[in-house]
């Protein structure tokens, strides 16, 4: 946190080098320990004073980081002094926040779906309304299932569903879909080399590396030799790049400065990818198979029409949480 936070003789606390946010007497802050719950409050006025999203949230996470500690576990030792080693530990997670560095990168990890999957800056930071491409895939495998049980008695093991995700990324679709679903094989693919490495590790330590296979290169393109024999998927799901090339500047510093502009870039129109990918989604996949993809707020109307044009029926759009356009759910 630079020479003037946290530490012990301070005279002051102080956001960076010259905004003051709670001054004290030197007396005080000799007489008063770092504890857990006084870090958190300083780093959370610090990080409100920057214009952070989640404040608080990004303390606790850094301080639960750096301590080895979970969150609820900081509200329950709120009163434990820190030790100069662990203040000095939490001072250099706090330098690297204050330069925008996504919280998932700094800590190594990001939850999604239940499970905690390795971030890094191969790949973009999983992102909670790319959970709704995971819900509408769900919700598409069920009916499967109700068409191959012979039996309302005995268990019926379903044949095995082929899924493909394209532009995997972290691997968060691809292995989401896995863990949940025994019955699935799933195919990803992504342009990264570095991207795939990361998501390879992910699949391991999920425990689902064997019913995922790993392809680089674009779109639609390494798998199209299975394809053209006559393989076919029951799903596809994608998360592609859809921001237009000029409103990259424009995005916020922690995915404008730190996150893989390969993943972002959607070419001038923010559907240079989308278009194909769409098409080629339709053709990749057998007759009531299930289409599901993420896109930008603004792309609705835009993705519909590409999606009926491709010939998909069903086709509609889905709104995220924060009342925007977000996922095209559709059906060949």
């Amino acid at each position: 946190m630079g020479g003037t936070a946290l530490a012990y003789d301070d005279p002051q606390l102080t956001v960076g080098d010259s905004r003051p946010l709670a001054p004290c007497t030197r007396d005080e802050m000799t007489t008063q320990p770092w504890t857990i719950a006084r870090v958190q409050e300083w780093i959370s006025k610090d990080f409100a004073a920057r214009g952070l999203a989640s404040p608080r949230l990004e303390a606790d996470l850094l301080i639960g980081h750096a301590l080895g500690l979970r969150r609820v576990d900081l509200y329950v030792r709120f009163d434990q002094p820190l030790t100069p080693d662990e203040l000095a530990s939490v001072r250099g997670l706090v330098e690297r926040r204050r330069k925008h560095e996504p919280v998932a990168y700094i800590t190594g990890s990001r939850g999604f779906y239940g499970r905690l999957f390795k971030t890094d800056r191969r790949a973009l930071v999983p992102r909670p309304e790319t959970e709704l491409v995971i819900e509408l895939a769900l919700e598409a495998l069920a009916p499967l299932d109700a068409e191959a049980s012979v039996s309302d008695v005995a268990p019926k093991v379903s044949a095995t569903r082929r899924v493909l995700d394209v532009g995997t990324g972290t691997g968060i679709l691809a292995i989401t879909l896995a863990a949940e679903r025994e019955d699935v094989t799933v195919d990803a693919i992504d342009l990264s080399d570095e991207a795939l490495a990361l998501a390879r590790e992910n699949a391991a330590s999920l425990g689902v590396a064997a019913r995922v296979r790993f392809f680089q290169g674009s779109l639609l393109e390494p798998v199209q030799r299975e394809l053209d024999a006559g393989a076919r998927y029951a799903l596809i799901v994608s998360n592609p790049p859809y921001i237009a090339r000029r409103e990259l500047e424009t995005l916020m510093p922690d995915v404008r400065m730190h996150e893989p502009h390969m993943a972002l870039d959607g070419g001038e129109s923010g559907l240079e990818l989308i278009e194909p990918l769409v098409r080629g989604a339709r053709e990749a996949l057998e007759d009531g198979g299930f289409f599901a993809m993420e896109f930008g707020h603004d792309q609705g109307p835009a993705v519909l029409s590409l999606a009926r044009s491709a010939g998909f029926s069903e086709a509609a759009i889905k709104k995220d949480l924060a009342g925007h356009d977000r996922v095209l759910s559709a059906r060949r």
